[in-house]
């Protein structure tokens, strides 16, 4: 598996993966564009087997506070430690410009995505009750502070 920085090129896949993954909550091609136009702010990543993209992820950093955008692992992905690969990219780049917290919100029944955050230092700072529609589903704000070692 290589990672590499993500190209215009891949918005098609990544849209179908997003829709694979996330159903009614996907972004849009439009969002990715966008999202890619957001640079040299926003970083994305992309794992990518023989197959082709496995996994991605979107890290926002404009100053004290960077945000986890997006990370996403395909079912043949999984338990392969690819997860905690992208965290750990994410942590860096937030670091490297400066960043004092990495923060993120995750749907409250996401449990695998909590336990990794919870591995990684990330704290529950707030709920957003409801906030995934139509679900209704509570989105859980976590924050991890970040050091200069963490690199």
């Amino acid at each position: 598996m290589i990672t590499r920085e993500m190209h215009w090129s891949d918005i098609p896949e990544l849209t179908r993966i997003d829709r694979e993954l996330f159903g009614h909550e996907a972004w849009s091609e439009t969002t990715w564009w966008s999202e890619l136009a957001g640079r040299p702010q926003r970083r994305y990543l992309i794992a990518q087997d023989d197959e082709g993209v496995v996994g991605y992820a979107g890290v926002d950093c404009p100053g004290d506070v960077a945000d986890v955008m997006t990370i996403a692992v395909r079912p043949r992905g999984r338990r392969s430690g690819l997860s905690q690969e992208l965290l750990d990219w994410m942590r860096a780049e937030a670091v490297s410009s400066g960043a004092e917290a990495l923060m993120l919100e995750v749907r409250a029944d996401n449990v695998a995505a909590r336990k990794l955050y919870d591995r990684n230092g990330f704290e529950q700072i707030s709920v957003r009750r409801g906030y995934y529609q139509p679900d209704g589903v509570d989105a859980i704000i976590m924050r991890a502070l970040l050091e200069a070692d963490d690199e």
